[in-house]
């Protein structure tokens, strides 16, 4: 792999530059500089962010270095600087103003010390993998990659392309229909590692690997259509606490069984009243499957547990030895399940190893 220095001008960088938001394709320096390959990010700087950059150029003060690396047909694609090498070219292309004053408002000696600020590049040539490795190490400042936008990187290709269609731009299809029920951020990636992550059991990089080479994302675009549609009809009342569940690994699950719409919603209702369910989002799941471990059941309090104890004066409940509080575990003599309060009388104190033989029936 080989690595040089160059340095080149903010004209030289803007020269020819184009942003196509239908195919997302972004040029620069001639026609020869692919500002956004299909493994980078959107556009995510924000307003500040963009000004901060322009303000550098004013001040001639030093841009940190970006980094290209060098295509086989002698063309380049940027590895690291995506953002300032945007902000810097839509600020001379006219797209937004800085101090109120777009680019063609500045006087002509301003316009040309802008258009004479030199930036360093690195430009690296090297075999895929060499500099997709390279990608992965010199990208720990600023906006760091996320997990999904690493995987884009190394299983690049058409079906990633074409997967980002639907689950990475602003106003996605996959937002459209499911942002109630998502966490994160689609330009970030996160709608469509929760896809993948759903379809393919947790195993995103297998699943990714299978279908780099594919021309379409068809099968995964159906799928989450198919999980948010089930999701709709199968919890008949949308609450906020859906938001954040993992919809899909129920879907695969349970797709088949048929439900109870209007008692499941009767169920829920109630279960949301509950003052022992700490975790509202965990109804969902235990809805469908009966595991308490989902629901987060508020445990016994450190007062209630010393009372519990003192009252039994040390003695377990069910083995009738005396134990130190340490090493006793406070359980609900009625249980949770059976409309058993986490409250003091309906406390016992009972030995780890009595009450772990009891929960574990």
């Amino acid at each position: 792999m080989e690595i040089k220095l160059k340095e080149i001008t903010v004209a030289d960088l803007v020269k020819d530059y184009a942003d196509d938001t239908a195919s997302g394709q972004v040029v620069g320096y001639g026609g020869k500089l692919d500002i956004r390959p299909k493994y980078q990010r959107e556009f995510i700087y924000k307003d500040e962010q963009r000004s901060a950059v322009i303000d550098t150029l004013t001040k001639d003060f030093p841009l940190n270095v970006m980094y290209w690396a060098v295509r086989d047909d002698g063309g380049f694609e940027v590895i690291d600087g995506q953002q300032r090498t945007i902000s810097v070219c839509q600020y001379v292309n006219g797209d937004f103003s800085y101090k109120e004053l777009y680019f063609n408002n500045l006087q002509d000696d301003k316009q040309a010390q802008i258009l004479n600020y030199k930036l360093s590049i690195y430009q690296c040539s090297g075999s895929d993998s060499e500099k997709l490795e390279w990608f992965k190490t010199i990208n720990i400042a600023g906006e760091k990659l996320t997990n999904q936008e690493l995987r884009n990187a190394v299983y690049s290709g058409a079906w990633v392309s074409d997967a980002k269609r639907y689950f990475s731009r602003n106003g996605c299809a996959a937002h459209n229909i499911a942002n109630k029920y998502l966490t994160g951020s689609s330009i970030r990636q996160d709608y469509l590692e929760t896809a993948i992550k759903w379809i393919s059991d947790n195993k995103i990089e297998d699943y990714m690997a299978t279908n780099q080479h594919k021309p379409k994302a068809d099968e995964l675009w159906l799928y989450f259509q198919n999980v948010i549609n089930w999701v709709e009809i199968v919890f008949a009342k949308y609450r906020k606490e859906m938001k954040g569940v993992d919809f899909g690994f129920l879907y695969n699950q349970f797709k088949d069984d048929k439900f109870d719409s209007d008692k499941l919603e009767a169920e829920i209702a109630k279960l949301m009243q509950d003052d022992d369910v700490t975790k509202k989002s965990g109804i969902y799941p235990f809805a469908l499957t009966g595991k308490e471990k989902y629901l987060n059941i508020r445990a016994f309090t450190d007062n209630q547990k010393r009372e519990t104890y003192e009252k039994q004066k040390g003695i377990c409940k069910k083995c009738k030895k005396e134990f130190t509080l340490v090493e006793m575990e406070a359980d609900h003599i009625k249980p949770w399940h059976e409309g058993g309060k986490t409250i003091t009388k309906n406390c016992q104190m009972l030995c780890k190893d009595d009450n772990r033989r009891k929960s574990g029936k």
